[in-house]
């Protein structure tokens, strides 16, 4: 298996978000656009970069310096845990609240009252886990 974040891992992300249509589809119907980073809350940058138009991701890669929609860092151990079990909305809302997860851009709060990008978001953490 490819390192989390891994340009290799990435475009592996980006083939089964195209591939879930409970995620490209529901984000497709909204025409969601956002540059989305993945990595580790002590990193300067995020390690990976997914790009997504119109709910299908068309480019994933590392960080080139592009301006970010959204930037999700959690611990390398806190990714190991959620690609091995996936979170629910529970699970998320908590590792936010605690600090396991933080947004360096984006709004969680905003997106999270918002079920049409909710549920997609939460379906992107078993999509990752099956890359």
């Amino acid at each position: 298996m490819a390192d989390l974040f891994s340009p290799e891992w990435m475009t592996g992300f980006m083939e089964k978000w195209n591939a879930e249509p409970e995620l490209s589809g529901a984000l497709a119907e909204i025409g969601f656009n956002s540059i989305i980073g993945y990595g580790f809350p002590d990193d300067d940058q995020p390690r990976g970069v997914l790009t997504v138009e119109n709910g299908k991701a068309v480019a994933a890669g590392p960080y080139d310096g592009q301006e970010l929609s959204w930037d999700i860092r959690a611990s390398e151990a806190q990714w190991n845990k959620w690609m091995s079990k996936p979170p629910g909305m529970m699970g998320l809302g908590t590792a936010f609240a605690s600090g396991k997860m933080k947004f360096k851009v984006g709004d969680y709060g905003g997106m999270l009252k918002d079920p049409r990008m909710a549920k997609p978001f939460i379906k992107s953490f078993s999509v990752m886990a099956s890359v």
